[in-house]
């Protein structure tokens, strides 16, 4: 495959799955889009959906296909994507984000691994101040 059809390669993007706590202190996890680039990101779609398999049943299960659109990012600004229930963390949850940064499109996708989403794998995320999970 030729380069210039690869497109440019994306950096300073990250998603984030984070543990909080909602009015009733029940825990809760969101979905959370971090750019940590130095430029403003425009036009921004994001599409979620997850896929595997049900250990139990061998069955395959995929969810619904989720889209979200943001206007802007600024440099180190975090937006908040969706929640996220913890009977998904089993399948693999994919986040897909395309945007715009100086006329030029920009796309990439994001897959948390099945089970990866989990306690022992949080940790500090930068931008938010609370524990979660980090792709970049």
């Amino acid at each position: 495959m030729r380069e210039e059809l690869l497109g440019p390669k994306v950096e300073g993007v990250a998603f984030a799955v984070v543990q909080q706590l909602n009015e009733e202190n029940e825990k809760v996890y969101n979905v959370f889009l971090l750019n940590l680039r130095e430029d403003i990101m425009e036009g921004i779609i994001v599409t979620s959906r997850g896929y595997g398999e049900n250990v139990a049943t061998g069955e395959t299960t995929r969810t619904s296909v989720l889209r979200h659109s943001l206007e802007v990012l600024l440099p180190n600004e975090v937006a908040k994507i969706e929640p996220i229930i913890e009977e998904v963390f089993g399948l693999s949850n994919e986040f897909w984000v395309s945007f715009w940064v100086d006329g030029v499109l920009y796309d990439k996708k994001f897959v948390f691994l099945a089970e990866s989403i989990s306690e022992e794998n949080m940790k500090m995320i930068p931008l938010i101040g609370e524990i979660g999970v980090m792709i970049k």
